[in-house]
């Protein structure tokens, strides 16, 4: 019995609820379409973004691949083997931080790019020079941003400084800031460790640019990764190089000393003149074979160097977009819609609250008067 009085109350509720909704339902409809005007400005105003991308597979030491089948296996057994590599490889798990990293951006900003109807010209002279934010960044920057601009403008703008005693120590303006900002939301690097590749998409305000940016960002990016995988060995053939080169030296500096000694002593048959040839060829023996050694050795380093060198698969090389990727105007309308009606029902149902609790207090008051 008790079941069906609390089924009729919450009925009576939900009638309630419906009857009050609907008599007030100019109030919210009005308030919906003010949301909706404002969803449509925002929506139209939003300067467009196209995003460019690709995918590709690292390769690791002995031609296998990150992820894979065994990676799959122990990803069910809950053990990530997605960021385990041999040697002096960078997992593609820290991919992101290298994208996220100052010297990477720095590099970013001399990228090379051509936009519509004009010159080529860097990444970072574009958006200084050639790009306009738009109606509604505009209007944010001299709204909500105008305090910080006055910050701005009041205190003493910042230099880049170089410490000359430390020159491994990274600075950067505030310029340049400005740009690692944008960056974030523009450039993004994804690894998926189950199936082993790697995803980096860059978004512009005109597809190619976009498909520029992210072919540079590609190639930036393994170049980083086959840097540091090969340093030990590009290092070791440096050093080898420079051995085989004193070497070389050394043992032209002794074939030409031996060279000139018989042909000064060709008709001398004397003791001390043979002696001297036999420390003569000794010496050049021992020279040619250090130098046949080393050399040797600078082409086994070479092929290491080779062996080492990281191969990425390309799975999807950069194209350029043809749609563009934001803004997603039927999600921000719908978005703003739900607001709209949650506001006005909102309003309606504050107001009565407010109106009965007004009452209620009102009522404690007079009560509290009279009995007083």
């Amino acid at each position: 019995m008790q079941k069906s009085q609390n089924t009729e109350v919450d009925e009576i509720d939900l009638v309630e609820i419906f009857r009050v909704s609907w008599a007030n339902r100019r109030k919210i409809f009005l308030t919906t379409i003010l949301f909706v005007i404002f969803g449509l400005l925002v929506a139209f105003l939003i300067p467009k973004e196209y995003a460019a991308g690709s995918t590709f597979v690292p390769q690791v030491a002995d031609g296998s691949k990150v992820g894979g089948s065994l990676s799959g296996l122990a990803s069910l057994a809950g053990i990530n083997l997605g960021g385990l590599t041999s040697g002096n490889e960078i997992p593609p798990t820290l991919y992101p931080k290298i994208v996220s990293s100052v010297p990477f951006k720095k590099q970013i900003l001399e990228a090379k790019v051509t936009p519509a109807g004009l010159p080529e010209m860097t990444y970072a002279e574009f958006f200084n020079e050639n790009y306009n934010a738009g109606v509604l960044s505009t209007l944010l920057k001299y709204t909500l941003g105008l305090p910080g601009l006055i910050l701005k403008t009041i205190r003493p703008a910042s230099q880049t400084q170089q410490d000359e005693s430390n020159p491994e120590l990274i600075s950067f303006s505030e310029e340049e800031l400005e740009h690692f900002k944008r960056l974030d939301n523009q450039m993004s690097v994804q690894f998926n460790d189950k199936e082993g590749f790697v995803s980096l998409s860059f978004r512009m305000p005109e597809p190619l640019l976009a498909a520029q940016m992210a072919k540079f960002a590609e190639d930036l990016l393994q170049r980083e990764v086959i840097g540091y995988k090969i340093q030990n060995a590009r290092e070791h053939l440096k050093y080898t190089e420079e051995r085989f080169e004193e070497k070389r030296k050394e043992f032209e500096e002794i074939q030409t000393r031996l060279a000139n000694f018989r042909d000064r002593n060709q008709n001398i048959s004397s003791a001390f003149a043979q002696n001297r040839l036999t420390k003569l060829e000794a010496e050049y023996n021992f020279v040619l074979n250090v130098y046949t050694e080393l050399a040797k050795q600078l082409e086994t380093a070479k092929l290491q160097v080779s062996r080492d060198t990281p191969v990425f698969s390309v799975i999807q090389p950069v194209s350029v977009p043809i749609e563009k990727d934001s803004p997603k105007r039927v999600l921000i309308l719908a978005v703003f819609l739900i607001f709209g009606i949650v506001t006005g029902l909102g309003l309606v149902f504050g107001k009565i609250y407010w109106n009965g609790l007004r009452e209620e207090l009102f009522n404690t008051d007079k009560k509290y008067t009279i009995n007083e």
